[in-house]
């Protein structure tokens, strides 16, 4: 899927959850703290800031979807083990002689 096919596909699936909700364009913005002009590209698929987004998702009640979208990690316990405790603050590039970058939890 492009980028222009996903951004369209959420745009239309927030329509559905703002109608299922009997909530118009004017009151999810509002809600949201938004223009109703940024509640009217978000659901024809236009790019919006983030927040935004944030914004239109709480309102929808929305936000305990993101759990799925990027789920927490978390820290296998192998790596935990290899790392004696330390977890890892930045990803690089992995070189011969330069050991990665850990931390003290």
């Amino acid at each position: 899927m492009s980028d222009e096919a996903v951004l369209q596909e959420l745009g239309r699936r927030l329509t559905r959850h703002r109608i299922d909700q009997q909530l118009t364009q004017s009151a999810l913005a509002e809600e949201a703290g938004i223009s109703k002009r940024t509640v009217e590209r978000i659901e024809a698929g236009a790019s919006a800031q983030v927040s935004s987004l944030v914004r239109v998702l709480r309102v929808l009640d929305l936000l305990p979807g993101l759990d799925a979208l990027a789920p927490d990690p978390g820290i296998r316990p192998m790596d935990l083990l290899q790392r004696k405790g330390r977890s890892r603050v930045r990803a690089s590039a992995p070189t011969i002689d330069s050991p990665p970058a850990w931390t003290e939890d």
